[in-house]
């Protein structure tokens, strides 16, 4: 490698170094909804300059993570209400296509076993607490969004599910709430296994459709204005 060749290098290095810190703090929920990230303090913490801080902002803000609000801060993207209940509503038809099709999938011996082994925790008895819950739902969604057989469709729903939207419910989120969403997932599984994609289809849309209903209900307080 030339001298010219380094600094490219490095800078590219710590850029993706930057990048990948942040995403996976606020996927990991360590970094919150609404939470303002200064350049100063990231500069510090991670051992980098100000212009890498900078473009990983603008790559974030681009993956729909973060904002900025011109001349003023950068945050961790806070949702409004019209705003996750549109993408609720976008997620219900594209998933019930990707669980109908799941379901066309059953009579292939190795994509049923693929299938059973990614949703295995759904069928566990464990304690009903958010965080963990959000990383099994993230999942359970894929595996069906995989199954699918539709990459292009896959990619779609893995961008809108969009882990943001559960970390900010999160502590609104009861014990309740995910008992009956885990009972969904097995209703929607158990209709995929059987080979019945009208009903996993359905099965999908009244799931998110309830997940509408408590977002409706939530305070005020909880969205972005």
């Amino acid at each position: 490698m030339t001298d010219t060749n380094k600094p490219t290098a490095t800078a590219g290095s710590t850029l993706e170094y930057v990048v990948d810190t942040l995403r996976q703090g606020i996927l990991s929920g360590r970094l919150v909804p609404g939470q303002r990230l200064v350049e100063a303090d990231l500069t510090r913490q991670l051992g980098v300059s100000r212009g890498p801080v900078r473009e990983s902002f603008r790559r974030l803000s681009a993956e729909g993570l973060v904002e900025s609000i011109p001349n003023q801060t950068t945050m961790v993207r806070r949702y409004s209400k019209a705003e996750m209940l549109e993408l609720f509503e976008i997620r219900a038809e594209l998933e019930a296509l990707a669980a109908r099709r799941a379901a066309q999938c059953m009579q292939d011996p190795a994509a049923k076993a693929s299938f059973l082994a990614a949703i295995g925790p759904i069928w566990e008895s464990h304690p009903l607490a958010a965080t963990p819950y959000f990383d099994e739902n993230r999942r359970f969604h894929q595996a069906i969004a995989d199954l699918s057989g539709n990459t292009q469709l896959a990619d779609l729903i893995k961008k809108l599910q969009l882990p943001l939207i559960m970390f900010q419910l999160g502590g609104a989120i009861s014990p309740q709430s995910i008992q009956a969403s885990i009972n969904e997932h097995r209703r929607i599984a158990q209709a995929i296994i059987d080979g019945d994609g009208r009903k996993a289809a359905a099965e999908v849309k009244a799931h998110l459709k309830r997940a509408c209903e408590m977002v409706e209900s939530m305070p005020a307080s909880i969205f972005r204005s």
